[in-house]
């Protein structure tokens, strides 16, 4: 439990490691660990401490007595401000590197194993425009810039088109560059801002629950066609039209336009009824020999290339034989389920959300694959010993679970049923640690590898082989 203290300053601290969600850690003079959002490892730095914890401080560099060799200068003139993209001023090779030590790291520490192979991280090919979709906000209450305050001029334009300022929902940093999706990306959001402010239609308030425009949402393919999908607060007939029509002239690539009119409190549209303007309602995205019909409300890879050497990881760790039964876990859309499904016997993906496993379903039929089963239902509660005598034990489990990792009736579960292998791929190593900690009492952890699917993020994915010991 934190203490309210005054702030105090720690001079010429060394900055030695990264820790999790981005931040930088370095060792205070009385030994105490400090965690530090502005600063890279390499740097030393003189710390304004804010708050104080039993195990670890917390606080901000406020003076560079040495830069780091790791720092480049970052792409985006955003870069600091905008939420995202935390890393972008460490170079790629020193990102990979700490994303591994974060991985490795975690496994040993939490789980207490250290005798397992650690296969080197794979990187992303493509460093920046790897997203295939984006979302954006549009505000009249934009975010002001610190060059601006100084500046001291008029500010007569107050809407902005980007996203949304960290733990200030209401504030909208309007983007003149993003480098996370390939162009027309910005060119499209760019047109569409400077013609919405042409033609005087609103953007919506956050505050006073008003306006027209509210998000607007970008998804590629692979063979550089678009959707866009753009909200609307107040369905202003005129203005809509004129807008979506404007983006239909103007661009294109872009084979699926569609719209929503949302009133609600929050910018969701799984409960909206989407709506179409022009084209198709989906893009075709392949993956390896399957195809995939990526709708606007689909679940999918946001950086499918690295996506697919993800689940060849996977594919070929759990080394699969045609009489195999395979129970791929926390299945998503099914996309390692399918991608599988020609080395084994059978697949049986389970997964909560039912939009998913309506994706799922509808992506097999698609590909024409017969062997593979799909359940709706909470893992915990669905994964039982009836389930298991109706459709078969598992000879070899995938597991894909969010950040929170597997519910410990899950680990139970599994091993009771002794599967030979398990696959356990993972966006949080932490927790990945946790469960290998548990299922440790019958399995070997064999081999580890890291996998960047977010490059100039703090974020990785990691997968996991154990074998029955």
């Amino acid at each position: 439990m934190s203490k309210r203290r005054k702030n105090y300053i720690a001079t010429e601290i060394a900055i030695t490691r990264a820790g999790a969600k981005g931040v930088s850690i370095g060792t205070l003079a009385d030994g105490k660990t400090v965690m530090v959002q502005n600063a890279v490892p390499g740097d030393i730095v003189d710390i304004e401490v804010y708050k104080k914890h039993r195990r670890y401080d917390e606080g901000k560099a406020i003076f560079f007595h040495q830069l780091s060799e790791n720092r480049i200068e970052p792409k985006c003139k955003h870069f600091g401000v905008c939420g995202g993209c935390k890393w972008q001023n460490i170079n790629y090779q020193t990102q990979l590197a700490l994303k591994e030590n974060e991985v490795v790291g975690n496994i040993k520490k939490i789980s207490g194993i250290t005798d397992f192979q650690s296969i080197p991280i794979l990187g992303s090919e493509q460093e920046y425009f790897y997203r295939n979709k984006m979302e954006f906000s549009f505000s009249d209450s934009r975010w002001i810039t610190q060059q601006e305050i100084d500046e001291q001029k008029d500010i007569t334009n107050r809407n902005a088109l980007g996203f949304h300022i960290p733990k200030m929902w209401s504030k909208i940093l309007d983007l003149d560059e993003c480098f996370l999706q390939p162009n027309p990306s910005n060119e499209m959001r760019l047109a569409i801002r400077d013609f919405a402010l042409k033609q005087q239609i609103s953007f919506y308030s956050p505050t006073e629950k008003k306006g027209e425009l509210r998000t607007v949402m970008f998804r590629n393919n692979s063979q550089n066609e678009w959707m866009i999908l753009v909200q609307f607060f107040e369905d202003n007939i005129e203005n809509r039209t004129k807008l979506l029509s404007f983006i239909q002239n103007s661009f294109p690539e872009v084979k699926s336009l569609l719209f929503a009119i949302n009133d609600k409190a929050n910018d969701s549209i799984y409960d909206l009824e989407i709506q179409h303007f022009f084209g198709e309602n989906y893009l075709s995205e392949f993956l390896g020999n399957l195809q995939f019909k990526i709708g606007p409300k689909s679940f999918f890879q946001t950086n499918y290339k690295q996506a697919q050497q993800l689940y060849e990881i996977t594919k070929n760790w759990a080394n699969l034989s045609e009489d195999d039964v395979v129970y791929d876990l926390y299945t998503g859309t099914g996309t390692i389920a399918q991608f599988v499904a020609d080395s084994c016997k059978q697949v049986v993906g389970i997964e909560s959300v039912p939009e998913a496993i309506a994706s799922a379903k509808e992506y097999a039929e698609l590909n024409n694959i017969q062997n593979v089963r799909f359940f709706c239902g909470d893992m915990k509660d669905i994964f039982t010993e009836e389930f298991v005598s109706t459709n078969g034990k598992p000879d070899v489990i995938l597991t894909d679970p969010p950040r929170d990792g597997m519910h410990k009736n899950v680990v139970e579960q599994i091993l009771k049923l002794s599967p030979k292998k398990i696959v356990y791929v993972s966006c949080n190593s932490a927790t990945q640690a946790r469960d290998i900690e548990l299922l440790k009492e019958k399995y070997t952890l064999e081999k580890v590898q890291a996998v960047d699917m977010f490059p100039q993020t703090f974020h990785v994915e990691s997968v996991a082989l154990l074998r029955l010991t």
